[in-house]
């Protein structure tokens, strides 16, 4: 069951501020493993606490993926893309 990935304005923004080596890999990571799982969330791992337990983490190197999984819409929505020291900040 193919998931649909779709990307907030700020993860676009962050993606495009990343040198196109990093980018690349995380855009085939997110197309070519995530996207064609069952159940996307096998690989990742959730983020903790009442703020952020609808989130989902992805590690991709040193970089972070975060997203919100929208099952009744087969919809993996990035939310945040960075480098592991500030991906987590705000």
């Amino acid at each position: 069951m193919p998931w649909n990935v779709e990307f907030s304005r700020a993860a676009e923004r962050e993606l495009d501020k990343l040198d196109p080596q990093h980018a690349r890999k995380l855009l085939v990571f997110l197309r070519d493993r995530l996207a064609r799982l069952d159940d996307p969330r096998s690989l990742g791992e959730s983020l903790k606490g009442p703020r952020f337990g609808e989130f989902w983490r992805y590690r991709v190197g040193d970089y972070r993926i975060i997203v919100r999984i929208e099952d009744e819409k087969l919809i993996i929505l990035v939310v945040r893309i960075g480098h592991r020291r500030e991906v987590y900040e705000r």
